[in-house]
């Protein structure tokens, strides 16, 4: 019978990583590739996971490709330390796999607590990922943030939901946007896009009214308008370093 392995890549995960391990209790195999942490994330990895490496970062998508690479199964389960598999999600997977997978991948929704409450609008839900996919057909892209996996063949989509504890609190997300923000810019310009005034004037306002109304944020009460108000403005840090990043070096003001 086909097993599943369940991949987490890590770096200074100790927080989340023994509730993401306890969650994927019930997978064939728990595999951590950690990238050199320095808070215990891998004595965690090492007291509950199957197998565990530690190597230098290559990047996301290399990271978890050769994480992939090591499992026992074929059938790969790519999950972050920040989330956990709930029951009905994991009896849906294993009872998928055990009868025949007919996709070569499979998407999985997402939902996110934050500031005390399922965040079930804007663009955090539904947030369909692939996780679940054959590795013998799937391959991560080189995106400096926010990969995603490839497969060669049809994708399904499952219907329980991967629990998403994505943000301690308000301080936590716009550290972790100003830190997705530069990589996002970095990705953008190594595509070849420019950002223009009206970029900034925009850009972020049409993410506000895509998250608030259009995807119903105001559903979720202040929080939802709290996340939609912070979406536009990591919308926006985003396009203003890209178009800091077009102006070149020679812009800023000479050191005294």
């Amino acid at each position: 019978m086909p097993g599943v392995s369940v991949v987490i890549i890590t770096k200074d995960e100790a927080a989340n990583l023994e509730a993401a391990l306890a969650s994927a209790a019930w997978a064939d195999e728990r595999i951590v590739v950690d990238a050199g942490s320095a808070d215990g994330t891998v004595e965690i990895a090492r007291r509950m996971a199957d197998r565990v490496e530690v190597r230098g970062w290559p990047g996301y998508g290399a990271q978890k490709d050769y994480a992939a690479s090591i499992a026992t199964h074929d059938w790969i389960l790519s999950l972050d330390a920040d989330e956990r598999v709930p029951p009905e999600l994991a009896a849906e997977i294993q009872a998928l796999v055990a009868a025949g997978p007919s996709a070569a991948g499979y998407r999985v929704g997402r939902l996110v607590w934050f500031l005390g409450r399922w965040i079930t609008s804007t663009d955090w839900y539904p947030d369909y990922q692939l996780r679940l996919y054959d590795r013998r057909r799937a391959r991560w892209s080189d995106r400096l943030v926010h990969e995603s996996v490839r497969v060669e063949g049809p994708v399904g989509t499952l219907r329980h939901v991967l629990h998403h504890f994505t943000y301690r609190d308000l301080a936590h997300q716009v550290d972790t946007i100003q830190r997705y923000t530069t990589l996002g810019a970095a990705q953008m310009a190594r595509d070849g896009r420019r950002a223009r005034a009206v970029d900034l004037a925009l850009q972020p306002a049409a993410a506000f009214a895509r998250n608030y109304v259009l995807r119903r944020g105001f559903t979720d009460g202040a929080a939802g308008f709290v996340v939609s108000l912070m979406n536009a403005y990591a919308v926006f840090l985003k396009f203003a370093k890209l178009w800091e990043l077009g102006r070149g070096p020679g812009w800023r003001r000479p050191t005294p």
